[in-house]
């Protein structure tokens, strides 16, 4: 469907669900960098190079030490996975042709033949069997924050010509779902070799393969002869990622035909592109749950009341509203609507303030100082939601709020690190979820000894223990929507809302943007 900006987005959202908005534009050239007012898709010309600006810029170049969607957004031009996800959320084969279980405790993927990693090797069953271990076991390479993505898996090996099979310490009901959004696949030789340099360099198989790096600052990628997938890669030859926090920036480069595509557009700028000749802006309902984290360890966010009336204290509908101008969708639990698991008789939490300082009083913390945390640049509109909110529990007659900003890198190393005692009490985070079930989000945030847990609670834990033993789907999900309900009423979180991406785009490109935030050069053709 069409976007039509008259239409109220809320609307939108309910109407186009979480389908992509094609960004087709009617225009071609080169882009991102000079424009010498000639077709560089000519006939003597076939070069298209553009440049993506996110929020934020690559942590590193090691494809399993980070767990972020803006370096997955980096690496993905690089390093590939055994499966993936299209833009419509289904499994699509990448570099396993097939996949099934052995048994209750064992899965095998048949590997593709003929991938060449960009060092020139072909890729083997081993190189695939430590890529697997390098992200689940602390003993090989690293220790992985995709842990969490992969839970479950026990270890991989080679198991035949051009096979690997994957142990798992249960049943694993989303063995497949996982590995379409984890474990990209390096060449063992090279990475063993590369210890200390895979954070500066690049080996995948990706249809794009390093050029230039400058950490911190960009990378720059150019199209791979042999890639393995030729025939279903556009018309980009060389792509260059870079990162701006400030919105203004990222938007006054989009404008300045500086960069090509931009992400976390303020939905205020959004009239300013779509004023500027050959730009446009595209928006799509995200997989990305946005909340505020309260860490249940310490006071006051040991009562489930106080937890209760934050939810109570912050206006929520105004916040998408005015500041978010309806590009957005009210949060009523962990999971997302339409994500399986999410629980559709559970509503969000309503603006009552009164009710608010009730609960507060019940709790016996009235009077209590608290300070939110925040990162900026991160998520649309980050540091002015988390402003806002802070305001209105400083409002109430019995909290004082403050605001502190955090730079995104800091506050993540020190909430995501596994260790609750250390972790800030009160922060303002986002949770991409591409795997469309609720195990994704719940398990990484609520089960023991997970990178992300900041809430303990025995009957959370005993439903999502169930929900990882049961292979029945619709028994499973009834385990995952108990515990959606569960979290709701136990208020773990200040559920703020469902983000939409805004992206500025260069209408000489050809590029549908997806629910999950992936940006993959290969999918971006000149129109």
């Amino acid at each position: 469907m069409p976007y039509d900006k008259e239409m109220d987005r809320r609307g939108f959202l309910k109407f186009a669900g979480v389908s992509a908005a094609a960004a087709t534009t009617s225009l071609a050239g080169c882009t991102g960098g000079e424009d010498d007012g000639e077709d560089p898709l000519g006939e003597e010309d076939q070069d298209l190079e553009i440049t993506v600006t996110q929020g934020q810029f690559a942590s590193t170049l090691d494809p399993q030490d980070h767990n972020d969607t803006p370096t997955y957004n980096v690496l993905d031009q690089a390093y590939e996975p055994l499966l993936y996800r299209d833009a419509e959320g289904e499994i699509v084969e990448y570099l396993a042709t097939d996949y099934e279980r052995l048994g209750e405790q064992e899965v095998e993927f048949t590997l593709r033949e003929g991938v060449q990693f960009h060092s020139g090797d072909e890729m083997t069953a081993e190189d695939v069997a430590y890529s697997i271990n390098r992200t689940v076991d602390d003993e090989v390479g690293i220790v992985s924050p995709q842990q969490d993505g992969l839970s479950g898996i026990e270890g991989a090996e080679a198991s035949g010509d051009g096979t690997v099979a994957v142990t798992l310490s249960g049943p694993n009901p989303v063995v497949f779902e996982n590995f379409a959004s984890f474990g990209r696949i390096l060449q063992q030789q090279w990475a063993e070799e590369h210890e200390d340099e895979t954070i500066r360099d690049a080996n995948g198989t990706g249809p794009y393969q390093l050029e230039e790096f400058e950490e911190d600052v960009r990378a720059t990628f150019t199209a791979f002869d042999e890639y393995w997938d030729a025939d279903n890669v556009g018309d980009v030859t060389q792509v260059t990622f870079e990162g701006a926090p400030e919105s203004s920036t990222r938007v006054n480069s989009l404008l300045a035909g500086e960069t090509d595509i931009v992400t976390n557009v303020p939905p205020s700028e959004t009239p300013r592109i779509e004023d500027e000749d050959g730009m446009t802006f595209e928006s799509v309902p995200s997989t990305r749950v946005i909340f505020l984290v309260m860490t249940n360890d310490r006071e006051p966010f040991d009562s489930q009341e106080f937890r209760q009336a934050m939810n109570y204290a912050v206006d929520v509908e105004g916040i998408i509203d005015e500041l978010l101008e309806g590009f957005g969708s009210p949060a009523s639990q962990p999971t997302l609507e339409g994500h399986n698991g999410h629980n559709p008789d559970v509503d969000p939490y309503p603006y009552d303030p009164e009710q608010a300082q009730q609960l507060v009083e019940e709790s016996g913390y009235a009077g209590t100082e608290i300070v939110l945390e925040t990162p900026t640049g991160r998520y649309l509109g980050d540091e002015e939601i988390a402003r806002a909110a802070a305001s209105q529990i400083d409002e109430l007659p019995n909290v004082s709020c403050d605001l502190e900003i955090r730079d995104f890198g800091d506050l993540a190393g020190e909430a995501l690190d596994g260790d609750m005692s250390t972790s800030p009490g009160f922060f303002l985070i986002g949770w991409g979820n591409p795997t469309f079930d609720a195990n994704y989000t719940l398990v990484p945030w609520f089960m023991p000894g997970q990178a992300s847990q900041h809430f303990e609670n025995d009957e959370v834990v005993d439903l999502l223990e169930q929900s990882e033993s049961e292979l029945d789907e619709d028994t499973r999900e009834g385990h995952l929507q108990e515990a959606n309900a569960l979290l709701n009423e136990q208020a773990p979180w200040v559920f703020l809302h469902q983000q939409y991406s805004i992206y500025g785009v260069n209408e000489e490109l050809d590029w549908e943007a997806r629910s999950d935030e992936d940006i993959l050069a290969k999918d971006v053709s000149a129109s």
